[in-house]
Parts: structure tokens; sequence; C-alpha cells
């Protein structure tokens, strides 16, 4: 298989020595070349480890390391028992990181919430101009089962971040899903206070209108409606969130 053994070869032009990068880091970056060289999609099938091992003169341990790093960021999919493939793009990895790096204080919560805004802003209006009509129903739906869930906050929680998720997916730009995905972790955190910091029933019921009106905007097909009513949703949740002392 010349194609990833050719990786390997050419590492001064590179400006990448292989005393520096290290054998795992030679096989991973010889396994992405190969993906990219041969053209390869998500799901479509890799060369085993002994293959790579074999055409890499590399150990089968180091080349299973290098396996192991890649199906960790989702580069391959490697499952037990069979071939490993070309992974699929999804929210995990990014999710991780930003999970840890508001635990760690590197990030706060308001800065989240400030780029959750302006991503969720530009969602609503691109679903409301792309969604199909299953999509606006399940969005409508799950405001409606919000509603009828109201006072049971870990469903509330819930069905905010997938009807937050519907609408990112109703934008057809799969990196919407991703990134609005990968705040999951974060609104898991933040999506209880919220609510808590809303004492009275007729605050808690506002916020179902609020996504109600998101809905009805995004059915509609009223792009500047779906935007605006966001807008206002985000507005007054940031406001609760700091009203409870969420930074």
């Amino acid at each position: 298989m010349p194609t990833y053994r050719t990786a390997l070869a050419n590492d001064d032009e590179r400006g990448a020595p292989i005393a520096v990068e290290g054998l795992v880091g030679r096989a991973m970056r010889a396994v992405n070349d190969h993906i990219r060289n041969e053209g390869l999609e998500a799901g479509d099938p890799m060369p085993s480890e002994a293959a790579f091992a074999e055409s890499l003169s590399l150990s089968r341990t180091v080349v299973r390391e290098a396996f192991r790093s890649l199906s960790a960021v989702g580069v391959i999919d490697v499952g037990n028992g069979r071939r490993a493939r070309v992974g699929a793009i999804d929210d995990s990895v990014l999710s991780l990181i930003i999970d840890h790096a508001v635990r760690t204080r590197q990030i706060s919560i308001q800065q989240v919430l400030d780029l959750r805004r302006s991503i969720e802003l530009r969602s609503a209006s691109l679903a409301a101009f792309r969604r199909s009509g299953a999509e606006a129903e399940e969005i409508a739906g799950l405001a409606r089962q919000m509603r009828a869930a109201l006072g049971d906050f870990p469903v509330m929680a819930d069905l905010d971040i997938a009807f937050h998720q519907a609408i990112a997916r109703a934008t057809r730009n799969p990196m919407y899903a991703i990134v609005i995905g990968s705040f999951r972790t974060v609104m898991q955190q933040t999506c209880p206070i919220g609510w808590f910091s809303r004492p009275t029933q007729a605050e808690r019921v506002a916020v179902i209108d609020m996504h109600d009106a998101i809905a009805d905007a995004i059915r509609r097909q009223d792009p500047p409606g779906a935007e605006r009513a966001m807008a206002e949703h985000f507005d007054l949740s940031i406001k609760a969130l700091v009203a409870a002392g969420i930074h």
C-alpha cells in the first residue's frame, strides 16, 4: 500500500523529522494521509493494523496506539471484532473540550453563552428558511412537550436541549449541529439553574412561550422573526443566569 508508506518517506521535506514526531505520531499521520490520498469518506473501511504495521515497518503495538488516538478524536471508528472505518463527524470531541475549558476556568459560562447566542440566532434564521415540514413539526412538538412537562426540571432540561439541537439540524448545515450539540454538557448544568432562578409560575410559563414563538416563526418560514424570538429568549436566559450568580 504505497499511499501510506510514502507518507513517511519525506519527513525532511515536510518539516516534521521522524525523531521529533515519534513512532505513534508517524503512524497517525500515515493513517490520515491514507484517508486523504485515497479519497475515503465516512464509513469506508480502513486497512488493518497489521497491514499498516507491515507497510510502515512499525510494530502492531505502535499502530494500535495510533488507531486508538485517532478513534478518540473521531477520525476513525474502531469497533470490537470488526475492521476500522473512517469516522463520521459528531459533537463529542468539541463537547469534551468545552466542558474541560469551563471546569478548569479557562473560559467562563458567560463566554460560552455569548458565543452560543450568536450561533443560535443564525441557526434559528437558517432553520426558518430551510426547514422541512417534518422538521418544523418536530421543533413545535418539542415546545409542546416542554409545556406539558412544566415543573419537571430534569425532563424540561432534556427537552430544551433537544429543541435547540432540532433547530440546528434544520439549518441543513452540519456545522451548526456539531457546534450547538457541543454545548450540551454546559446546557445540562445551566438549564436547571435558569429554571430555578425564575421563582414564579408566570416567569416559567413565559420561557415556554418564548420557545413557542421560536417554533412558530420557524413553522411560518419567517427568518427575521425566528432570529428576534431567539434573541429575546437568550437575553432573558442570560439575565436569569446572571441573577443566579453564573458568570
